[in-house]
Formats: structure tokens, sequence, C-alpha cells
């Protein structure tokens, strides 16, 4: 079936000598793989490798046999094309960061329309703006609640914050219910949204101390996940 639809890269890998296998999260289906042939040879053809970078925002036009095997484009085009996501050092890191996890925690091959407006109001978001310092965090906290894991029972006066089951509480229960630096710095990310989210002064040791709590917390709700291996890079930059 011939499909139109708009659709943000989350992963690309070389496959044989000319070929990507493209993974993408489009509006209309959800998660969805491509073999685009030839693209890393072509220069003349209408899909050129550069489209298909992290994050990148398309409009496509696929060929969805929905079997389970690898689909294909038929035209694509970038739309719009960031300003400051792919030459800022700092957001291209950033954005290899979140499609690694992305990748990793995204599976569904359905439509999930808020998602999908989520993913892309949070893109065009980072390269437009310019404090941005904690923008994966707050996004992390938020792509929680699409994956099912948002922490709730939130109370300011409830100390312990329990990883595995994602809540806030008044007595430890399990080796995973946290009461430090972190457990308080999430009630401040629960309550901003990316323009506030740079009121929030965090130094290097407390940033990677909470973005290191959030893997931990995705790891033990989603089945697979694991540390991202970009996270270093991030450890570096911020």
């Amino acid at each position: 079936m011939l499909v139109k639809t708009r659709a943000i890269i989350i992963h690309s890998i070389r496959y044989r000598e000319a070929d990507l296998i493209v993974k993408a999260y489009t509006q209309s289906s959800g998660l969805k793989s491509y073999l685009v042939r030839g693209v890393l040879k072509s220069k003349k053809g209408k899909l050129r490798a550069s489209m298909f970078q992290p994050l990148t925002l398309l409009d496509i036009e696929a060929n969805h046999k929905d079997k389970g095997t690898l689909e294909s484009f038929k035209e694509a085009k970038v739309n719009p094309a960031y300003q400051t996501l792919t030459t800022n050092i700092y957001k291209s890191s950033i954005a290899m960061f979140l499609a690694e996890v992305l990748h990793q925690a995204i599976q569904e091959e359905e439509q999930n329309t808020s998602l999908f407006q989520f993913l892309e109001e949070s893109f065009l978001w980072l390269d437009a703006n310019e404090k941005y310092a904690n923008f994966h965090l707050l996004f992390m906290v938020k792509l929680s609640s699409f994956l099912g894991f948002y922490p709730h029972q939130y109370h300011p006066d409830l100390p312990y914050f329990n990883l595995l089951d994602g809540e806030y509480q008044l007595d430890d229960t399990n080796k995973y219910c946290i009461q430090n630096e972190n457990s308080e710095l999430l009630k401040q990310f629960l309550l901003v949204n990316y323009n506030t989210a740079s009121t929030i002064k965090l130094n290097q040791v407390k940033r990677k101390n909470f973005i290191e709590m959030l893997v931990l917390y995705f790891e033990l709700h989603l089945h697979g996940f694991k540390k991202p291996r970009s996270l270093d890079i991030l450890h570096q930059l911020f």
C-alpha cells in the first residue's frame, strides 16, 4: 500500500556496500524499517544519505506491505530542515543520545499520533532555542508518559521515589527507593516545560547523576533497554 506520511528518523545502519537500513517513527504507522538501496553511492538520486541522520524530519511516500519485512521509500523530502541541530556540536550530541533512547524504547508498529506530535514538537523546539542544557533530561521524563511509566502519586512532602513502581511514597520499601538530590530534582522536572526547564540550575555532577538515574528508571521499565553508548559523550560536553 502506498502511504504518504510524516516520519522521524530514529536509526540507520549501512547494509552491504551502498544500502541503508533505516528505522523511522511514522505518523501513520508507528515504527517502520526501510531498505534504501544504493543511497551511499548515488549522487543524483532523489534520496540522499544525509536525509537519514538521527531525528531528521521527513515527508515521505512509501510502500508499506505490512508483512514484517523491510519497506521501501518512493519519495522523501526533508521538512523542515534543521537550522542548528546538525551543526551545533552540543545539540547534535543530544540528538544522537535521544535517537539511541528512542531506538531502544519504541517498538510498536502502530499509529500513536500523540507520541509523534510530542517528538516532532520537541525536536523543533531544540532546534530553535538557545537554553537547552536540561532539554534531554526533561525529554526523558516526558517520554516516560507515552511509554507507560510516568512518575505518579506526586506530592511534595513524600520523600522517597520508588523507581520500580514509578511513584513517590512515605517509606523505603525496596532497594530502588531513593531519597536524595535526584528524587528532589525529579519533583522539579515534573513541574516545568521546555521553556522553563533552564531555571533548574545543575552543575556537571548533578546533571550526570540525574541522567544516570533516568537511564536506570528506563532500564527497570523497558525490557532490553541498556545505557546508551553516546551518554559518555554527553557527560563530557555538559
